[in-house]
């Protein structure tokens, strides 16, 4: 906690060096490289050639002729130029016969690795595999205040084949401007008025009323239901289609909701599948892509809480609208709001028809702790903030995405000592947020696959750090697929629940237990 605390002082006083610092005007260039001289190339260090390409004169190439291997050039970008501001990285690239990743985040990158005292983060956007003709690609990302290094990453990692680079640029989008905190007696709005919620995610598309039941019994007081729009096809990403597969989803969580009220169960309304979002490597329609790079999808996206809010008003089973699950906005385009501006254009809108509804807001990133450093509280009343934790992926993903060995915890993970004060400096950045504003926290999901070496363990340390900070939580996920499930056994490929309670499953319910029945 010691370091914790250093850490966000030490940002802190960064952030008031910076306020005083003249600020760029948007769009102004702040690093380049366009690969023409044996200088352009020698700026940087790893592998890669300069190549002479028709209409562009020399560009970098690299092959990797190892799918096991890596070849990437690195160039070490100015960091007291980056700190505390949100950048844009981008990068004209070719590719040919790059073979499929083994993990999402491998193949063609164009990469920024970040070095803070609290870990190394490793944005990146999504480029695809096979072969393209030059694309530009561009990410938008803020560097921390208390960043140490930054370093941008070109080349491919775990695939082989070729990729060009050429005009890789770092431009200026906007500084963090930290507001005030909140006054140390100000309350801190919860939203509902029991000791605490506990509860899960639960999939509506298989759900039953049983299923439910069962839930209650155990002392669940709270759902998270998904309106998530899963393998959409490209062609099916328009209007119409959506508005039929909203209308759809709506229906079902009408009926899930007069199960909730018969069982004293709250509900939070998960909007994962937004209008002009991207199929993400879960297989959902993902807060990405078009939601922040398409003006229409943006009203769209106000129209569609709109339409949710008109049906939903004065519901008093619905604990609050959870505006969108996981949103990615590092590619906002002029013209376009980040989240921080879509969330609060949506979140007007809803409280217009609704005044008193509550609005839960996750951060950017993907929902992780990370991307609540230099987020803003939305100037609203009745919000509710959100985190998901799934740190280390490398532990709670083992095995989801492609074969992996055994990751155990607690234990060193990828170099890194990860046990609860692992956790809770994971956790630094939403813990930092909820304290300096005053607002409470709801981990809208965490898990990890069931099968993870030490799973039990890693979750009982979480809920640990929850209940100690007085924050909401819902595990992920009840009854959704088995990799999650606590009633399944931690035998990877065993896909009939155990009739022996797993060490998961009685976790969960000891803290179930403590749960207070919601009453209308």
């Amino acid at each position: 906690m010691k370091m914790v605390i250093f850490v966000m002082f030490a940002w802190l006083m960064s952030m008031t060096s910076w306020s005083h610092a003249q600020t760029p005007a948007f769009g102004t260039l702040l690093w380049s490289n366009s690969f023409k001289t044996q200088a352009d190339l020698d700026a940087g260090s790893g592998s890669g050639s300069l190549a002479p390409v028709l209409g562009r004169g020399s560009v970098l190439a690299l092959v990797s002729p190892n799918a096991g291997g890596s070849a990437t050039r690195n160039f070490i970008l100015p960091v007291e130029r980056l700190r505390a501001r949100y950048i844009s990285v981008s990068a004209d690239v070719k590719a040919e016969n790059v073979s499929a990743k083994p993990q999402p985040w491998n193949g063609v990158k164009l990469m920024v690795k970040i070095d803070t005292p609290a870990g190394t983060q490793w944005p990146q956007p999504q480029i695809g595999i096979g072969s393209f003709d030059w694309t530009h690609f561009a990410s938008r990302l803020l560097i921390p205040a208390e960043a140490t290094a930054v370093t941008l990453v070109l080349g491919l990692e775990s695939v082989t084949g070729k990729a060009w680079f050429d005009n890789a640029r770092i431009t200026f989008v906007k500084s963090i401007q930290l507001a005030a905190p909140a006054p140390a007696n100000q309350p801190i709005f919860r939203g509902h008025n029991l000791s605490r919620l506990r509860g899960a995610m639960v999939s509506p598309g298989s759900l039953t009323r049983s299923d439910l039941q069962t839930f209650a019994d155990w002392g669940g007081n709270l759902i998270r239901w998904q309106l998530i729009r899963s393998n959409m096809p490209d062609d099916q990403n328009i209007p119409e289609a959506y508005d039929r597969w909203l209308d759809d989803q709506l229906h079902r969580l009408d009926q899930g909701l007069d199960w909730a009220r018969s069982m004293g169960i709250m509900v939070v309304v998960d909007l994962h599948s937004p209008p002009g979002g991207k199929n993400s490597a879960g297989g959902y329609q993902a807060a990405m892509g078009g939601i922040f790079s398409d003006p229409r999808a943006q009203s769209r996206f106000v129209d569609v809480w709109k339409k949710i809010t008109n049906r939903y008003k004065g519901e008093k089973q619905i604990w609050g609208f959870d505006l969108v699950n996981e949103p990615v906005d590092d590619t906002a385009s002029d013209g376009c709001d980040d989240w921080q501006g879509l969330a609060l254009r949506a979140g007007r809108a809803v409280q217009e028809i609704d005044p008193a509804r509550v609005l839960i807001v996750e951060c950017p990133s993907w929902g992780s702790p990370d991307g609540f450093t230099g987020f803003q509280p939305i100037p609203l009343p009745h919000v509710v903030y959100s985190v998901h934790m799934y740190n280390p992926g490398e532990f709670t993903h083992q095995g989801v995405f492609s074969p992996s060995v055994p990751v155990q915890y607690p234990g060193k993970i990828s170099g890194v000592v990860w046990d609860k004060s692992a956790l809770e400096k994971s956790l630094a950045p939403a813990i930092q947020f909820a304290k300096r504003y005053r607002v409470n926290m709801y981990v809208g999901e965490f898990s990890a696959i069931r099968w993870a070496p030490g799973g039990e363990r890693y979750l009982s340390d979480l809920i640990d750090i929850f209940e100690e900070n007085g924050w909401d939580w819902s595990y992920h996920a009840y009854r959704e697929w088995s990799g999650w499930s606590v009633e399944h056994s931690d035998v990877k490929g065993e896909e009939q629940p155990t009739t022996t309670p797993t060490a998961r499953k009685l976790l969960l319910q000891r803290w179930f237990k403590q749960n207070q029945r919601a009453k209308q």
